[in-house]
């Protein structure tokens, strides 16, 4: 993790800890830098956070437009869209909602023309601002929307899930889905500021919130071991969503991502394909179980034993450290193998991933582990490895 930056800035240090406790982490990017700002039970005071990005939301001379439309799904609407908009309209703001349906279907380039449409209906211009309050789907869809009209116009991240939270509305990705696989259109556009509310995750069902907590594994199996001892620690508080522990989870899996953002903003070093640990099997999975059979941190989860196994295999690590990871996975209650019925062959798993953006000149990269705690990017793992270690865990 990057010395130079705190883990995060503790706006409550020194007081007893409560549901008032707010954290804020840092993203270093230049002209781009911008808050993820972390509290519980806080959504409807958004209208004056939004003053810590008032200078990237502000048109020339200084005034802030003040006009947003509010991306969301249909479940999240009745949730949460409608609190943003209370909190935004009270303070002067002309808003309008943009629903779509709930799904990884809606990231699709039928919804961003719906997005634009109603961008040009509502007499848009590049100072109005996109406020995507939902899952990774809502931001990843919303996000690209914004990078692409008018060549681009600012957005405001509100995630809703414990994905979105640690992972998706993070770091500037935004995309969507073409039919042969996740994510192969889209941009980096960075949010303008990120705004987390650890209570949404209260009304999240339990399979999309442990779902989440394959991200927030991800980072100390492949990032830092001590947090990743501290997830082992708090299993307990992690499954009764404990607000405190939900706090320190979501600020340190954010500083983690924040870090490698800064180091590698657009993917140009290879610094930043160590967020994608486990993601080359995870994304393969998903695509070809169909999308929603498997939801993205459950692929991820099982991705992650995978990509351990490929590592031991290769005498990267031993087997204590697949263990270790595995018997977190499984505590929380992610899978750590595909479903018996998804019938998915060794041979379409492997075309799949050759497909993956990781992939350079038909050469597959891998992201694996090399001690608890630490990841590297490999270019040159043996094919016939891989397709051994899809047959050994298919069994």
């Amino acid at each position: 993790m990057n010395q130079e930056h705190p883990t995060f800035l503790d706006e409550t240090a020194g007081t007893a800890p409560n549901t008032s406790n707010r954290l804020i982490v840092q993203v270093y990017l230049g002209p781009r830098s911008y808050e993820i700002d972390i509290v519980t039970d806080g959504l409807a005071s958004l209208s004056g956070r939004l003053e810590s990005c008032k200078e990237r939301l502000s048109a020339p001379g200084g005034q802030v437009s003040r006009k947003a439309l509010i991306v969301t799904d249909g479940n999240v609407a009745k949730l949460y869209a409608h609190v943003v908009r209370h909190s935004l309209e009270d303070d002067g703001w002309d808003c309008q909602v943009h629903e779509v349906e709930p799904g990884e279907q809606s990231k699709c380039q039928a919804s961003v023309s719906a997005i634009y449409d109603q961008l040009v209906e509502f007499r848009a211009d590049r100072h109005t601002v996109i406020a995507a309050v939902g899952g990774g789907v809502v931001g990843d869809l919303a996000g690209f929307a914004a990078a692409t009209y008018a060549r681009g116009i600012p957005f405001i991240q509100i995630p809703t899930t414990l994905l979105a939270q640690v992972d998706s509305s993070v770091g500037g990705k935004v995309g969507i889905n073409h039919p042969s696989g996740k994510n192969l259109i889209g941009a980096f556009h960075q949010p303008t500021g990120v705004f987390i509310d650890t209570a949404t995750l209260d009304s999240l069902p339990g399979r999309d919130y442990v779902s989440g907590l394959g991200e927030v594994i991800k980072y100390g199996a492949s990032l830092d071991d001590q947090f990743f001892e501290y997830l082992e620690a708090n299993v307990e508080g992690m499954r009764e969503r404990a607000s405190d522990v939900l706090r320190h989870v979501v600020a340190h899996s954010c500083r983690l991502k924040a870090d490698i953002v800064e180091a590698d903003e657009e993917e140009r070093t290879g610094k930043r394909a160590i967020l994608n640990y486990g993601h080359t099997f995870a994304h393969a999975f998903e695509t070809l179980c169909g999308y929603g059979t498997l939801l993205h941190g459950e692929a991820v989860s099982i991705g992650m034993v995978y990509a351990a196994r490929l590592a031991e295999r290769c005498g990267l690590i031993d087997s204590s450290v697949t263990q270790r990871q595995t018997g977190l996975l499984e505590a929380v209650g992610l899978p750590v193998k595909l479903p018996k019925e998804s019938n998915i062959s060794t041979t379409d798993i492997l075309d799949r991933m050759k497909l993956d953006k990781k992939t350079v000149a038909g050469q597959l990269r891998f992201v694996l582990p090399t001690k608890l705690g630490h990841a590297e990017v490999f270019c040159d793992i043996p094919e016939e490895d891989v397709v051994a270690v899809l047959d050994e865990l298919a069994e």
